[in-house]
């Protein structure tokens, strides 16, 4: 099998392109997807066994890729990775800044050490891996940059600290739009819903429970399928993307649109995309898991 895009499968040919967080869950389906439309391909992340495992499969399907271990909360491993891109390859033509965490926990249980760890990681990270594309490339030569956000326009509760940094990157994303549009950058975010992926079985009990109620409320009544979200990654990075920066890309099923209290009746909703062909069904949602 192979990836099903629906782009043409040379559209990033010559182009070198980063992953973070390429390792699993929407970074691991954005490099299979990138590879198989011809990017010089990258991934970075902080497990080597997990990028590892992803950069076997991409080579088992006769696609190259390298990667790179960093921890994005550290500046001096931030500036040698983008160093360690260009060292292989010459060149950056786009960003997929992927890498990211939280946690569930209610508001009042969060400690400060822990809302500190998730904004460091979403938005501070994020924005020391943007700026050092941007310095040591982009600057002279254009690129695209695609940011990762949430759904979070009415607040995440249970997930407050990842909605606060999640609101920061889209802040952060139309400042570095307008700043960086003079140098040929465009700067985009795309925004996930809830998207079924081996990220859900991090979690535990309330956090399960959220999950698994989500449908319920949402428009599409369906989860997104992380093949969903790299097809908008991909469309932002791509030529077709060249007049929009500083924008937002939402994936989530209409989610924000169902939360004004009324019931949503109808029984069925939208029809999923789901091109990555090694795509798996998370554990909590396998039946001998259900309570």
């Amino acid at each position: 099998m192979a990836y099903r895009s629906i782009f043409r499968p040379d559209l990033f040919e010559g182009q070198v392109i980063l992953v973070t967080g390429g390792g699993s869950g929407i970074g691991r389906c954005v490099a299979h997807e990138l590879a198989a439309l011809g990017a010089r391909l990258v991934i970075a992340g902080r497990d080597p066994e997990k990028l590892a495992r992803v950069a076997d499969e991409i080579e088992s399907e006769g696609y190259s890729v390298d990667t790179l271990c960093c921890n994005i909360r550290s500046e001096v491993e931030v500036a040698a990775m983008i160093e360690g891109v260009l060292a292989l390859h010459g060149r950056l033509d786009g960003l997929v800044n992927n890498a990211g965490g939280q946690f569930h926990a209610p508001l009042a249980d969060i400690s400060a050490k822990g809302f500190e760890a998730v904004v460091s990681t979403n938005l501070t990270g994020g924005f020391i891996v943007m700026r050092e594309a941007y310095r040591q490339w982009m600057q002279g030569h254009g690129g695209a940059i695609v940011n990762m956000s949430a759904d979070i326009w009415m607040g995440l509760p249970g997930f407050a600290h990842s909605a606060a940094s999640r609101a920061g990157m889209e802040s952060l994303t139309q400042s570095a739009a307008a700043e960086w549009a003079g140098s040929g950058v465009r700067v985009n975010t795309v925004a996930p819903g809830m998207i079924t992926s081996s990220g859900f079985d991090n979690y535990e009990g309330a956090g399960v429970d959220q999950i698994r109620a989500y449908p319920e409320r949402v428009p599409a009544k369906r989860y997104g399928t992380v093949a969903e979200v790299s097809a908008a990654i991909v469309f932002l990075l791509s030529p077709a993307a060249a007049y929009i920066t500083g924008s937002c890309l939402r994936v989530d099923g209409g989610s924000p649109n169902g939360r004004h209290g009324q019931a949503l009746k109808q029984v069925k909703g939208l029809p999923a995309f789901d091109g990555f062909h090694l795509s798996s069904t998370p554990v909590l949602f396998e039946e001998s898991n259900r309570t």
